[in-house]
């Protein structure tokens, strides 16, 4: 394997999950010996470990928590489900405060059991970013859209395009409500470069992941992102219409796979920060 140069990876985070066999220690010691300097946190890990506890430790490595996934599920019809999604977005919010970063990931949430209807549940998740924005606010987060692909629309998440979740974020200020660039999620859309670029317009860019797209896709879907340069996406294409459009945040790298949860992870980390250069940079 080449060696890789430290200063080509200085935008470079590692989502936790991408290697979610590692602890939080072991973890943050991993990125900082590889020279990652950013990581991407989950809520459940997270609380186990402690918020607070959990801040010191990346900070005492000197790294950065460069999002924390997840909030959002908002779609709930009834009025208990709603309730009990804002509270515990609000749990989210004071998580991603206390750990020190400005981005909490949304994934809005999919249809309610037997419902059909794409734009009521649209219009609830802006109900709910009504009252959780301000709040965001006010302890220095930015809530985060991320798009996902529609094939997750009926069960997970029914924004899944950049152009809706423009359209859900746009309705607040900048700095309380921006989207998630996912190279996973939206390599297969002909509108996102213009998209990208109405994000970069409007200050709307809070997030950059990259996972690249393999097939056949193993059933449920979910666990199925591809190691960077094994796919058919562009990876470098998307680095540079976002960096084109004003973004000069981390690059996130997210992915979802029991194949690299299998293996060593420093091996794993080693070859994200190969292919992070090759095919991104």
């Amino acid at each position: 394997m080449t060696p890789v140069k430290a200063g080509g990876l200085a935008r470079l985070s590692l989502n936790q999950e991408t290697i979610r066999q590692w602890s939080l220690p072991e973890l943050v010691e991993g990125c900082a010996h590889a020279g990652v300097p950013g990581v991407g946190l989950w809520r459940a890990p997270v609380q186990e470990y402690g918020p607070g506890r959990a801040a010191r430790l990346v900070r005492d490595a000197g790294l950065a928590v460069t999002s924390l996934c997840r909030g959002g599920f908002f779609t709930a019809a009834d009025p208990a489900g709603r309730a009990a999604a804002l509270e515990d977005n609000r749990a989210a919010v004071d998580e991603a405060a206390v750990l020190g970063t400005e981005t909490l990931v949304l994934v809005s949430g999919g249809l309610p059991e037997g419902s059909r209807d794409l734009a009521g549940a649209r219009e609830r998740i802006a109900d709910a970013l009504v009252e959780l924005a301000p709040y965001a606010a006010e302890r220095g987060v930015r809530l985060a859209i991320e798009p996902l692909h529609p094939m997750y629309a009926a069960d997970r998440c029914v924004v899944s395009t950049l152009a809706q979740a423009l359209d859900l974020a746009e309705r607040f200020p900048a700095g309380q409500v921006g989207v998630v660039v996912d190279t996973y999620h939206l390599w297969w859309d002909d509108t996102v470069a213009a998209q990208i670029e109405r994000a970069g317009r409007g200050g709307r860019i809070a997030a950059f992941q990259l996972a690249d797209w393999v097939t056949p896709l193993p059933e449920g879907v979910l666990l199925g992102r591809g190691q960077l340069g094994d796919g058919c996406v562009d990876l470098r294409w998307f680095r540079e219409r976002v960096e084109a459009a004003g973004y000069g945040g981390p690059a996130e790298v997210e992915i979802f796979s029991p194949g690299l949860w299998a293996r060593d992870g420093a091996e794993v980390l080693a070859e994200i920060a190969e292919r992070y250069v090759t095919h991104v940079l």
